[in-house]
């Protein structure tokens, strides 16, 4: 159950106390708080609706420990790309991790993140207890710093911050390993798909990354152009060092080409593979050309090829297709997408939207500013019930949560 934690907290977190005073202090005169990490997420979560108060907790960057078992307690201001670099001294690795991961900070991929680099393998954020617990300060008359742990850590996940800050963290961590960057083009878009998702599903291959990428969408990373080949597919593959030169090999027998290979040197490497990869393709296909946009879609693992087929049928090539390999909370490997999208008018992208889902084709539609509508929204209703204990006013990043009311919250769960 969760337990109010503060006399355990002791002097060190200090950082917890200011957010205490400030979410006191707010809470009495109405003043509306929003929760900024490090500003990379692309819903808005950290955009005020109603004004107020935006809370950065860039400066809460502490790591207290890396535990023996491979858990990491740290605060949420610390960056990804750092806690990567500290974890992997003590032999250890994030889970996963988005693209963003120099720049992204740990509570803020708790509050508005999904998965990333690594979840091929390991899942995404909230699957086989990668966060093991949270410390969260609620918004009312005497702030509380509350402890959630196992499946109480989803009361909190992924509600941009809507109902409680999170001031504290347990991340389970991976193995570390030894790494190589590996990038394979086909002639055909086909060819590459059935390559990748054979070494995505494959128990034999160590992998962390398994992206695939149709024409012409390689042709918007101009940092790496010289590995893009004219009109071909790519995939791009985080690979154990060891197991490297057995997937150039694969590849080669089914005339794959591969166009660069090397050890991966951590996140100073050049190139920097997951750079171009999860949103990062989006971003460089949007400096290309800023009418694209994109979905985060999740196909069918037995039907889609048929999917693509039928999406290629009715909207051409207004859908690039950007396939991202990930293991689900059952551990079955889906072929999750961030495709593409050529903007000409919302109703065009809405028609693209419904037609998805029409097709069982998952869409968790990134052009909404509502928790509900982003796709990670629990069905059961446990992050608004938590924002109705932690936050009865409704003053925590206010319009973001749509289901919720003030006037409800007196008649929410309790614990």
């Amino acid at each position: 159950m969760a337990a109010a934690r503060g006399s355990l907290l002791g002097m060190e977190n200090t950082s917890a106390s200011e957010i205490q005073n400030i979410l006191r202090y707010c809470y009495s005169r109405n003043i509306p708080v929003t929760v900024r990490g490090a500003g990379t997420g692309n819903y808005g979560q950290a955009v005020p609706l109603q004004g107020g108060v935006v809370l950065d907790l860039a400066r809460m960057d502490r790591i207290e420990t890396i535990q023996p078992q491979g858990v990491a307690v740290c605060q949420p201001g610390v960056r990804l790309g750092v806690l990567e670099n500290e974890a992997r001294k003590a032999g250890w690795e994030l889970r996963c991790y988005p693209s963003t991961i120099v720049k992204a900070s740990v509570g803020g991929f708790l509050g508005g993140g999904s998965g990333g680099i690594g979840s091929v393998a390991n899942g995404g954020l909230r699957d086989f207890q990668t966060v093991r617990a949270v410390e969260v300060v609620t918004m009312e008359p005497e702030p509380r710093i509350v402890l959630h742990e196992g499946e109480e850590v989803h009361d909190i996940l992924h509600a941009w911050g809507t109902n409680g800050v999170i001031a504290r963290i347990w991340l389970a961590l991976a193995h570390a390993v030894e790494w190589s960057q590996c990038v394979i083009a086909f002639d055909a878009f086909d060819a590459a798909f059935d390559f990748s998702e054979k070494i995505a599903n494959g128990n034999e291959w160590t992998k962390r990354l398994v992206t695939t990428f149709e024409w012409p969408i390689p042709s918007f990373f101009t940092p790496v152009i010289k590995y893009a080949p004219e009109g071909k597919a790519l995939i791009f593959f985080l690979i154990a060092s060891d197991q490297c030169a057995a997937l150039e090999s694969a590849a080669q027998t089914i005339k794959g080409m591969v166009t660069y290979s090397g050890v991966y040197q951590g996140l100073n490497a050049r190139p920097l593979l997951s750079d171009y990869t999860w949103n990062h393709t989006t971003l460089w296909a949007m400096r290309a050309d800023e009418a694209y946009t994109y979905l985060q879609c999740g196909f069918d693992p037995s039907g889609v090829r048929e999917q693509m087929r039928q999406l290629r049928a009715r909207f051409g090539t207004e859908i690039l297709f950007h396939m991202e390999f990930m293991k689900n909370g059952t551990g079955q490997v889906i072929p999750g997408a961030i495709p593409l999208v050529y903007f000409t008018t919302e109703e065009r992208l809405n028609e693209m939207i419904d037609f998805c889902r029409e097709i069982g084709v998952f869409v968790a539609n990134p052009h909404v500013n509502n928790v509900e509508g982003g796709g990670r929204y629990r069905a059961d209703n446990i992050q608004l019930l938590a924002k109705q204990r932690y936050d009865p006013k409704g003053l925590l990043n206010p319009g973001k949560m749509i289901t919720f009311h003030p006037e409800s919250s007196a008649a929410g769960a309790t614990k």
